[in-house]
């Protein structure tokens, strides 16, 4: 080893000092995946994979529109693009019937188990779609600002400059010739400046707080006309969960940091809301979203209870996984079935972890909310295909 820097590299460490603080620290680094067999996966001679078909059609949809030569990223080889054709093809043409699906899925998959080289069992939360009222215009009802992406948002991909970097990203602001980390939330939240455009303005702060950690959702106005709106970007700052803060302070309790209960505490101390918001530096930035659902990172719909967002630095996007968890209702029953990578998430790192879309509203948050749940899951492989960790 030298002590020379690669081209690439010296790049990195001049924009890592320029931006220092918009760098998220890397995630575990191991996986490791083991073959098993249909038989071996909790739950799945009583599950339902057919209820899949639909999330399973959209990835297939992406896949088969890709370069056949293009690979599926992640520590874990998938193939790619092309591998998937003959099995994407064949999907789509699926009746939908629980034993066809079955039969086919056993036909022509291999399971393989998932750890980080130490353990195969994770961590699995819950999101949503959260729905906001909310105007166009601001009045003394709506007054909280939903922004858009600012006009002098810089977003470096590092892979641009060394492909050893893929996945990693400095976010600022250009100053002259120089890139400066972009303002924290306390900053921008009531901002309204030129380079700060507002989409809408909500009635309600911890509605787009929520709004910004699932990261979509949508909007109702005043008339009852809704308008779906989706990710644009962020600050480059940490996340950091309120819900932990409260309880580290202990003004909630261990396990009672869902939404509501931050809400109730939000309505007993408003004196302090603004100042706990500021313990999460990042921001999120918006954009109106004329899909027909939330879009996930995959570059498709999500669909409720069978999209799962994964750390991509482990996992390709639109591969299928048979998840074993457990549901946040009341008994805490198995939640075991066939769900498709589709999303990411800026807390979802680590070989094992994953945050199961559960569909929009306040049903959904109730889910979502409570979902705190240990449990694994299994990579779905075509047969002609031996996965590489």
């Amino acid at each position: 080893m030298t002590g020379r820097m690669r081209p690439g590299m010296l790049v990195f460490a001049m924009l890592l000092a320029a931006c220092e603080s918009s760098v998220t620290p890397a995630p575990p680094s191991g996986i490791a995946v083991s073959k098993t067999t249909f038989a071996e996966l909790p739950g799945w001679q009583a599950g339902n994979p057919e209820n899949a078909l639909g999330a399973w059609r959209h990835s297939c949809g992406r896949l088969l529109a890709m370069d056949p030569s293009t690979p599926l990223p992640g520590k874990v080889s998938a193939g790619t693009a092309g591998d998937w054709r003959d099995v994407c093809s064949a999907i789509n043409a699926l009746s939908g019937e629980p034993a066809e699906t079955r039969t086919f899925v056993e036909s022509n998959f291999t399971p393989y188990t998932v750890s980080d080289g130490v353990t195969r069992d994770g961590l699995f939360t819950g999101y949503f779609e959260p729905i906001v009222r909310a105007s166009a215009q601001a009045d003394g009802e709506y007054n909280v600002p939903i922004h858009g992406l600012p006009r002098d948002h810089v977003t470096v991909h590092l892979k641009d400059f060394d492909p050893e970097l893929a996945g990693r990203a400095l976010v600022g602001r250009l100053e002259g010739a120089r890139l400066r980390p972009y303002p924290e939330r306390a900053a921008i939240s009531g901002a309204t400046g030129e380079n700060t455009p507002v989409l809408y303005w909500a009635d309600d702060a911890l509605d787009v707080f929520i709004l910004q950690v699932q990261g979509s959702g949508i909007v109702e106005l005043p008339d009852g006309e809704r308008r779906r709106i989706g990710f644009a970007g962020h600050n480059g700052h940490d996340y950091v969960s309120i819900g932990r803060s409260l309880i580290e302070q202990k003004e909630l309790r261990s396990g009672g940091a869902a939404w509501q209960d931050i809400r109730t505490w939000m309505e007993r101390n408003p004196e302090r809301f603004s100042e706990l918001l500021a313990l999460n530096r990042r921001y999120i930035f918006f954009r109106d979203n004329n899909g027909d659902g939330a879009q996930g990172a995959a570059g498709v719909v999500l669909t409720p209870e069978h999209s799962i967002a994964v750390d991509p630095k482990f996992l390709p996007l639109n591969v299928p996984l048979w998840l074993d968890t457990v549901h946040p209702g009341p008994g805490e029953e198995r939640l075991q079935r066939l769900v498709l990578a589709q999303d990411v998430g800026n807390a979802i790192r680590g070989a094992v972890r994953g945050d199961f879309f559960w569909g929009v509203g306040p049903d959904a948050l109730a889910l979502a909310g409570r979902m705190k749940s240990p449990g694994t899951y299994y990579l779905l492989l075509p047969n002609n295909l031996t996965p590489s960790s």
